[in-house]
């Protein structure tokens, strides 16, 4: 199967009785499946009988990270354990980690959604893909494997690391889709020159990147640094991994796999919904996931969204690139703080590249003080120190205009600031509590 074009390209009044009767039948089986959200129902004073339609949808209670946690480690799931074909734990940093689990029916879903994913890339079957996302408790690595054998590509299974085996493989197997975090594809560029491997000249021409929040301008350095096709791809655990949206060869949004995931966009001060095309946060339900299905889960992620058919022909929602997540995001003297807001105005320099970091310290009895340590090209190294300094107020001016707060820039040589084979770590938060 390429992808499902009776799904993908159903007009919205008919997805929407697709919807209803599958909203219908998952708010049942919860209520009957699961203790914790039958008490949650009943605390909202909504039963099953009483949702009639997708229209309906708002009167559900949120689900969030925290219930997850909160009923660790299966108190969510629907299914007894014995059931579950398949589990995946989050990392975990502070608290309870998250757990979620998949029948085999669900594993059999992931495998789909994710093949219409990499048919949306522009994959083709019999490709070759090289996938250098983490194997194991991560999502990512076995929610791609699952994907790529559903579409009948040629796997190639490198997970994440070992730098210059990926390369190596790249360059002697020829494999046409690459598939990793975007941090991870430009920290291979600059092994692959130290290499004496020109990336522009490599075999990948697709790439698949997700796991992090990655702007346009960063688009653009992949693009250039690698001759590739970069495409966006959403997804995240809670949900079903990887998966859950992907972009298309036109780059217009990431279109959703609606009869799957059920998205909403909501204002995250009032939790109504948002108007069209306003930025909010977004919601997932899902709508035939039996190991663990969820009611309107606050993904945290901030997007906008499109409903209008896209030129590539599939009538699917369309989320905007992820704007920022209200838990990368950081508030530095009262204003709301995106990584991805800085990413934005570095990658518009001339000299910078996209490896930075976001440092936030507080002195005693003083104002919250935001540090961004900027890579920048060697050469920029051998100028006077009054052009560094020209270079730094620069940047400073830049990111005040976008941000509105007086930063702090300290320009660093290159590979300074760690690199990570997985996601990239951008904000370190030196504050006490």
């Amino acid at each position: 199967m390429i992808w499902n074009e009776k799904m993908e390209c159903m007009e919205a009044d008919q997805m929407n009785q697709i919807q209803s009767a599958r909203l219908k039948e998952t708010v049942s089986y919860i209520y009957k499946s699961c203790p914790l959200y039958k008490k949650k129902l009943d605390a909202q004073g909504v039963a099953p009988g009483d949702i009639r339609g997708i229209e309906d949808i708002s009167r559900l209670p949120f689900t969030s990270k925290d219930d997850l946690r909160d009923s660790y480690p299966f108190g969510l799931f629907s299914q007894p354990p014995k059931e579950i074909a398949e589990i995946h734990v989050s990392s975990g940093t502070t608290g309870n980690p998250t757990v979620v689990g998949y029948t085999k029916d669900d594993i059999r879903l992931w495998s789909e959604v994710m093949a219409r994913a990499f048919a949306c890339a522009g994959a083709m079957p019999k490709d070759m893909i090289q996938i250098a996302y983490g194997y194991g408790l991560f999502t990512g690595g076995l929610g791609a494997h699952y994907g790529a054998l559903e579409m009948g590509l040629t796997i190639i299974p490198a997970s994440s690391g070992q730098t210059k085996r990926q390369l190596k493989i790249m360059h002697d197997f020829k494999p046409r889709i690459l598939a990793c975090t975007p941090s991870y594809c430009l920290y291979m560029a600059e092994e692959a020159r130290e290499m004496g491997l020109d990336p522009k000249k490599s075999s990948w021409e697709i790439g698949v990147f997700g796991a992090e929040p990655w702007s346009e301008p960063m688009r653009k350095e992949i693009e250039a640094t690698w001759n590739i096709l970069a495409t966006d791809i959403y997804g995240l655990s809670e949900i079903i991994g990887p998966g859950v949206a992907q972009e298309c060869t036109f780059k217009k949004g990431l279109h959703i796999f609606w009869d799957v995931f059920y998205p909403e966009v909501i204002n995250q001060r009032t939790l109504k919904h948002a108007k069209d095309g306003e930025t909010g946060e977004l919601v997932i339900t899902t709508l035939t996931k039996r190991g663990i299905p969820l009611l309107r889960y606050r993904t945290r992620d901030i997007v906008s969204i499109s409903y209008e058919r896209c030129r590539c022909g599939r009538s699917t929602p369309r989320i905007s690139k992820i704007q920022g997540r209200t838990d990368d995001m950081i508030i530095v003297r009262g204003i709301n703080v995106f990584p991805s807001q800085i990413e934005h105005v570095l990658l518009g320099i001339e000299g910078t590249k996209p490896h930075y970091q976001l440092v936030v310290d507080r002195k005693a009895g003083k104002l919250d003080e935001l540090e961004v340590l900027v890579e920048v090209e060697q050469k920029i190294f051998s100028d006077e120190i009054k052009q560094l300094r020209m270079l730094e107020e620069k940047i400073a001016r830049e990111i005040e205009s976008v941000l509105g707060i007086f930063v702090k820039v300290k320009l660093v040589e290159p590979k300074t600031i760690e690199r990570s084979e997985g996601k990239a770590k951008r904000v370190v938060d030196k504050r006490a509590g």
